[in-house]
């Protein structure tokens, strides 16, 4: 009977040591806060994705994404030379983090992306602060050698690299290969070096050596540094200057439309005549420059046909003209001395056009000349003393390039 009597008590005291037991396996973990790339807890809050908005400076960006306004100067403040606030691009992408509870939200960090590598955080908190993080970049010496089939473009990638790398190239041959005439089977053999991160390029460092072949014409180009200066120049074999008196032509990176013809049919009045120019087909805007030294002769309206229109004058009995653009850049006008490259307009549709293109055209003593067959003077080669130092680093790279492409065979 006296076990009979204890067994509800025997119950009662098991079952609170269950019940103990349960509890303590039912006892979170505390949170960690996991410090990310960024500086802070990220997993802590709340996070909305936006981006600037066109016209949107950085204080009314912040007042937006929920901060004070006079804060928000404060910060901006702070901001010193970690983060120039004037160059803030519509667009750019901007990530809110907050702290919530039932009641409300409250900005406590921001992070802008500057670029692919750099970003911005601000912290927004009881203590306001800025930091920059850079994401890790690696530099690598490339080779890419790469046969046009369809397009450069295409094929450069194809071939696996960078199409940033064609910017480069169009830099350096811009005075002996026109890029808007390359044939199938031109070939690029390039030595660079580039920058990475996270897998993508993000910028093309340095050419040292390429080498292009079109028909039976060869174009070496290799960087030189001449011993006491900083800057460098691409140089042909033997010390022969790439640069001559005219650039193949007055803008980039688009198409031929209509070329250098006797009888053409004009497209907007559908008669055959003469047109002794080449058109080049740009988006409105395109950035059109000098293709050399001269002095304006002409700078406005084109009554025939011709729209907004610059005519310059350079040595030798040589002239060049500009037809169809949108708009003159600053500064130009009749009498006005221009250098090569200098910006001289924008590709427009004046005058009688059927839309945005350049027509180009260039006279020699009066008389007109195909533009893509302009074979302009070179300047003065690599002086004798800085041969030997120049030849010697022109065999290295080509030995380079003869062993690197037996590999790729």
């Amino acid at each position: 009977m006296k076990t009979i009597r204890f067994l509800p008590l025997l119950l009662a005291l098991l079952s609170v040591a269950v019940a103990c037991n349960h509890s303590e396996t039912l006892e979170e973990e505390p949170v960690q806060e996991e410090i990310s790339i960024w500086g802070f807890p990220t997993n802590q809050y709340e996070c909305d994705s936006t981006a600037l908005k066109s016209g949107e400076v950085f204080t009314t960006l912040m007042s937006r994404l929920g901060m004070d306004y006079t804060r928000a100067h404060e910060l901006a403040s702070l901001c010193d030379t970690l983060f120039d606030v004037r160059k803030m691009r519509p667009d750019d992408a901007v990530t809110a983090f907050y702290s919530s509870d039932s009641l409300s939200r409250t900005l406590e960090y921001v992070i802008y992306d500057q670029s692919r590598i750099r970003s911005t955080v601000f912290r927004c908190g009881d203590t306001l602060d800025i930091w920059n993080y850079d994401k890790p970049v690696t530099r690598e010496r490339k080779y890419t050698d790469v046969t046009i089939k369809t397009s450069l473009w295409n094929d450069m990638i194809e071939a696996g690299a960078s199409p940033a790398l064609i910017v480069n190239l169009a830099d350096i041959y811009q005075w002996s290969v026109n890029f808007f005439t390359l044939q199938e089977e031109d070939r690029f053999k390039v030595l660079y070096s580039q920058t990475v991160c996270e897998g993508e390029v993000i910028s093309i460092d340095t050419v040292f050596f390429s080498l292009f072949s079109g028909g039976s014409k060869e174009v070496p180009a290799v960087r030189f540094v001449k011993p006491g200066e900083d800057k460098a120049a691409y140089w042909g074999k033997d010390g022969e200057s790439l640069k001559r008196m005219f650039l193949k032509a007055p803008l980039k990176y688009n198409r031929i439309s209509s070329k250098f013809s006797y009888r053409r049919k004009h497209p907007v009045t559908g008669k055959v005549k003469a047109h002794t120019a080449v058109d080049y087909a740009a988006p409105k805007g395109t950035p059109v420059h000098s293709i050399g030294d001269g002095t304006i002769t002409l700078c406005g309206w084109d009554g025939t046909g011709g729209g907004n229109r610059i005519r310059i004058k350079h040595m030798q009995g040589y002239e060049s003209c500009y037809m169809h653009l949108s708009k003159f850049a600053k500064g130009m006008k009749a009498g006005r001395r221009v250098s090569q490259g200098e910006l001289i307009g924008y590709v427009g549709a004046t005058g009688t056009a059927t839309g945005p293109h350049l027509d180009f055209r260039i006279w020699h003593n009066k008389k007109p000349i195909d533009p893509l067959s302009l074979n302009s003077p070179s300047s003065e080669p690599l002086e004798k003393k800085y041969l030997e130092e120049f030849n010697a680093l022109y065999r290295a790279y080509a030995a380079e390039v003869d062993s690197l492409s037996s590999i790729l065979k």
